[in-house]
């Protein structure tokens, strides 16, 4: 049976004592023969309304795989925790290897970030190229047009 758990983390936890939190956590899952089978760290995003005098929170999502026993280990590990403010385990039918939608969103925008980025710095290349570019050119049409004259002194002389 498959298990989702999502808890959030209190922000002014740093995220070295988050990522140690969640180890400790499926160190317990793991003890009890369960198995962590996705772990997504979502980050820190606002909360719905308000927790504790909180209004943001580091979203964990935890995906287990074993029997009833390694769930309640892992619920009861978190409400121990007086770092995470809230939980919520559900049942799933199936089980999914792609990133969960808010991972896919974020990712998505790490993308966008950095195409505008590489847009950004080839443009800035490009104008670097341009400045450069005018005196370029007037020299070639120089030796063009130089070249052009000694053709035609050349033709005239024959």
């Amino acid at each position: 049976m498959y298990y989702e758990t999502i808890f959030i983390v209190n922000p002014d936890i740093s995220q070295e004592n988050t990522e140690a939190l969640t180890d400790n956590l499926i160190a317990k899952v793991e003890k009890v023969g369960g198995r962590i089978v996705k772990r997504e760290n979502w980050g820190s995003r606002p909360l719905a309304y308000s927790i504790a005098n909180r209004k943001r929170g580091n979203y964990i999502l935890l995906v287990t795989d074993g029997n009833a026993e390694a769930i309640n280990t892992l619920e009861h590990a978190i409400s121990l925790e007086e770092r995470i403010i809230r939980s919520l385990t559900t049942r799933l039918t199936e089980l999914s290897d792609k990133p969960s939608p808010l991972l896919r969103r974020a990712q998505a925008a790490a993308k966008r970030e950095e195409a505008a980025a590489e847009e950004k710095a080839a443009a800035a290349e490009e104008q670097v190229t341009e400045a450069d570019t005018p005196a370029s050119e007037e020299q070639a049409s120089e030796a063009t047009t130089d070249a052009k004259d000694e053709t035609d002194g050349a033709e005239a002389s024959t």
